[in-house]
């Protein structure tokens, strides 16, 4: 791959670290901050809707910018989120970081357009999978590390570390990402058109399902583990790491499979395992073996939906595609806001450790939606033939 996409990655390790360490240390922020549990989730609908909102407002505002100038940018103001919520003392003020932190993702899609126009297009799923690996790098290392400070040394310590390595990867982009660096960036012109085709819509609107589905329940991650199987610290600390490693499996996988079988067949057999694992989730309680082997099924069919689902939309309108990645980037948070919500609403008639079944209707809908949207492309090739 080429140099500058091994400082993306590691950007978006930094970047999925922040944003979804939270989800470990629910318990800690709650307790410090003196708000329920369901409260304290929505430190997670904050940051998905403001990523979700503020990021492709960004990415059209900035769309004349050098990408150097926009990276940059977007990750400094994502420090400033960070650091921001480390020093929160209440509820609002940690919402107002996470917000700032939302603007600053940015920085994912303009990563995104970059990979794609750095290497060739049969090779577009694959340099798109290891610029997520970052992502999916986070639940290995980061969220599982960030999850044994928070529970140990306090949730702010775990936050303060992930400051500090947003910071530092601001200056490793600052001095290591070349000036001229080139790719296609979005305008406010081209939303209008994009939105009115039904092709595209039909894509964002299959991440909103199944993103609503995944975070209904990893919102919540770090209370369902301990519903599931009380663990220790560090034993919940494994449990998210061999999840992440999942994960990176399904991340790779995705992307090549994508590339040689096409990305609908990989999407149909992914929703279908996503929701299965789903529903045997909560039978796996008391079972520690039974229930990780249920996650790491789910972690690698989750994490290897998002390489097919992005070179679909390049496929679609290539010229568009900076503007696509990022609308497709706000339905994942805005699936992950709308799936906070949910698995907070679920929580009490349901209980924690049977929250994953909030997903199983809308993995079934996604697969719906798949299927209609490829029953009008063979009707449409079908008349044009």
């Amino acid at each position: 791959m080429p140099r500058p996409l091994v400082l993306l990655m590691l950007c978006n390790l930094v970047i999925g670290t922040s944003a979804f360490v939270v989800a470990g240390i629910l318990g800690p922020i709650a307790t410090d901050l003196g708000v329920s549990l369901a409260a304290a989730g929505q430190t997670m609908t904050a940051y998905a809707l403001a990523t979700a909102l503020l990021a492709p407002l960004a990415l059209m505002a900035s769309g004349r910018w050098p990408r150097k100038r926009v990276l940059v940018a977007a990750m400094a103001l994502f420090t400033l989120g960070n650091a921001t919520c480390a020093l929160a003392q209440q509820l609002g003020t940690l919402l107002a970081g996470r917000v700032l932190m939302g603007a600053g993702a940015v920085f994912t899609p303009v990563a995104a357009s970059l990979a794609i126009s750095l290497v060739e297009p049969a090779r577009r799923g694959q340099a798109l999978a290891f610029v997520f690996l970052g992502a999916s790098l986070s639940y290995v290392i980061g969220v599982p590390l960030g999850s044994w400070l928070g529970l140990r040394y306090g949730w702010a310590t775990a936050v303060a570390v992930a400051t500090v390595a947003s910071a530092l990867a601001t200056v490793a982009l600052a001095w290591r990402v070349p000036a001229h660096v080139q790719a296609p960036g979005a305008s406010f012109a081209g939303l209008g058109g994009v939105l009115a085709r039904r092709d595209v819509v039909a894509v964002l609107a299959l991440t909103v399902l199944y993103f609503t589905a995944i975070f209904a329940v990893f919102s919540y991650i770090g209370p369902v583990l301990q519903a599931l199987v009380p663990m220790s610290g560090e034993m919940q600390a494994l449990t998210l790491t061999l999840f992440g490693l999942a994960g990176v499996a399904g991340s790779l996988a995705g992307g090549a499979a994508s590339d040689r079988f096409g990305a609908e067949r990989c999407l149909r057999v992914q929703l279908v395992v996503l929701g299965a694992t789903m529903a045997l989730l909560p039978l796996t309680a008391g079972h520690w073996a039974t229930m990780m082997a249920a996650l790491v099924v789910w972690g690698t069919a989750g994490f290897g939906m998002m390489p097919p689902q992005q070179s679909r939309l390049a496929h679609l309108a290539p010229a568009q595609a900076p503007l696509l990645l990022s609308l497709n980037n706000s339905m994942l948070y805005g699936g992950t806001a709308l799936g906070a919500a949910i698995g907070g609403l679920a929580m009490q008639p349901l209980g924690l450790a049977r929250l994953s079944w909030v997903g199983v209707p809308l993995t079934a809908a996604a697969m719906g939606l798949l299927w209609l949207g490829a029953r009008r492309t063979r009707g449409a090739a079908s008349a044009n033939g």
